[in-house]
């Protein structure tokens, strides 16, 4: 594990406080094991032996260039609707549209303040669908500047025009946030704080992916990330993630304890400009990783080829 002052452990108990289970694996299973389990309408992969069902989610593509097009594709056959944040669309035609492929024809909305959508992915995605039942996508034009393309797309999905009466708010997945320019990238970390205000993630919860990790936040408790599917250690080939984690206090202080790491700490005080876990393994053997944290962390793991 990379740290700024090494990695002293420093012995201390902390009451568990909220506990919460993530199962980032539903994101990304393969589409049709997805519908497969679905039918089944639960999952044999809580961390203490439970069954759980997947969560919808809402999909929201940044304005990046679009790579590891089988992770995106992935993504969006799981989603339950998914928008483009302005230029996003630009990045989804580039990849399908305009070489005839029709894999992202869906997409219900476009987003935000509409100055980087050309006009050729405008009319193509208000004129094509994949499917002859289907809606044609809308054109939302939000002209505030006090706002991001991101921040607009998630008023969009947690407003009225995207909530089911008696349900919860849906999760949201944003892709292509990171990997360009620094302030742009940092501004999409920023959302993951904003957005989740609630302690008990009572919006839904966001979960950010580049082309090489997934990053998403972890509120103040103990945290329970599943990250193999069950009786899936030690066979590599299998893994949807990589070995490496970071768990990064961007916003303020914190101290955490782990397991299932390869360097565990218990009691850690953690800081910019004091000590950062970065570049940590997850253990071979290792099923769900467990943080525990008395202030907001950002988790982010790095993928596999999917």
């Amino acid at each position: 594990m990379s740290t700024t002052n090494g990695t002293t452990k420093i012995t201390g108990a902390l009451d568990e406080g909220h506990i919460f289970e993530w199962y980032p694996l539903d994101l990304i299973r393969d589409h049709e094991q997805q519908k497969q389990h679905e039918h089944n309408d639960q999952l044999q992969n809580g961390s203490d032996g439970t069954t759980h069902k997947p969560d919808r989610f809402a999909l929201v593509v940044l304005n990046q260039p679009l790579t590891h097009l089988g992770l995106v594709k992935r993504l969006w056959k799981n989603a339950s609707i998914r928008v483009a944040a302005d230029g996003g669309a630009n990045c989804l035609y580039d990849v399908a549209g305009k070489n005839g492929d029709h894999e992202f024809d869906d997409l219900t909305a476009i987003i935000g303040d509409l100055d980087s959508l050309t006009t050729e992915t405008r009319t193509y995605f208000t004129t094509h669908s994949s499917s002859p039942t289907a809606s044609p996508t809308a054109i939302i034009h939000e002209p505030s500047q006090y706002s991001t393309d991101f921040a607009k797309s998630v008023d969009y999905l947690r407003g009225p025009s995207c909530s089911k009466p008696d349900a919860p708010p849906p999760n949201i997945v944003a892709i292509g946030g990171l990997g360009g320019r620094v302030d742009q990238g940092l501004s999409q970390l920023h959302h993951l704080y904003l957005f989740q205000s609630s302690p008990t993630y009572a919006d839904g919860r966001m979960y950010l992916f580049s082309g090489e990790s997934l990053t998403f936040l972890l509120k103040s408790g103990t945290h329970r990330i599943r990250v193999r599917e069950p009786g899936q250690v030690n066979q590599p080939e299998k893994d949807v993630f990589a070995k490496w984690v970071g768990i990064l206090p961007v916003k303020e202080p914190s101290r955490i304890w782990t397991k299932g790491l390869e360097w565990d700490v218990e009691d850690w005080p953690t800081e910019f400009g004091g000590q950062v876990s970065t570049s940590n393994h997850v253990l071979p053997e290792t099923e769900v990783v467990e943080v525990r944290t008395t202030r907001d962390v950002l988790f982010t793991i790095a993928l596999r080829d999917v």
